[in-house]
């Protein structure tokens, strides 16, 4: 049986790996939708240690999904207000998926959320990802809104969970 765990990520090395995680975690997501550093500078494919860093110090945690010893995926969870979290860059190497491991990351979020007297959690994601957004919706998401931004090539699905 392999070791699986979930933990913080704290250390500098730690962060830096974790961009490297998310960058090649989301790198297929960039290939599916033609997206460039040009077309889309923030997408989670062009991940940066620096952007990591510039979230922890608005808050965001960040947690990792380590199988042998190897990170092998990522999570942030960021308080949004008073009511809600946002949970986001769900991450899981592309040889790893379809093992539940995103699954029990999004477990892993719902539970500190849920211990920091929170009920509810929002996401974002493509709205033209549709097989991700059917598993989303397994997890007891729904849609809340879509929305084009202008420097975005893609529409955004915002979706939201109670997690009483």
């Amino acid at each position: 049986m392999s070791e699986l765990s979930i933990r913080e990520i704290v250390g500098a090395d730690e962060l830096r790996n974790s961009a490297r995680v998310v960058r090649n975690a989301f790198k297929t997501v960039a290939l599916e939708f033609n997206l460039t550093r040009e077309n889309s500078p923030t997408h989670p494919s062009f991940m940066t240690t620096r952007r990591l860093r510039e979230d922890r110090s608005r808050g965001a945690r960040f947690f990792g999904l380590f199988l042998e010893g190897k990170q092998v995926g990522f999570v942030a969870v960021e308080r949004a207000d008073a009511d809600l979290f946002y949970v986001e860059r769900l991450a899981v190497l592309p040889e790893y998926r379809h093992r539940g491991h995103g699954k029990g990351l999004m477990e892993f979020a719902f539970e500190y959320v849920r211990a920091n007297g929170v009920e509810k959690v929002s996401i974002g994601i493509i709205n033209e990802q549709t097989i991700l957004k059917d598993w989303y919706k397994s997890l007891g998401f729904v849609e809340t809104a879509t929305r084009q931004f202008a420097h975005l090539p893609f529409t955004v699905c915002f979706m939201e969970r109670e997690i009483s």
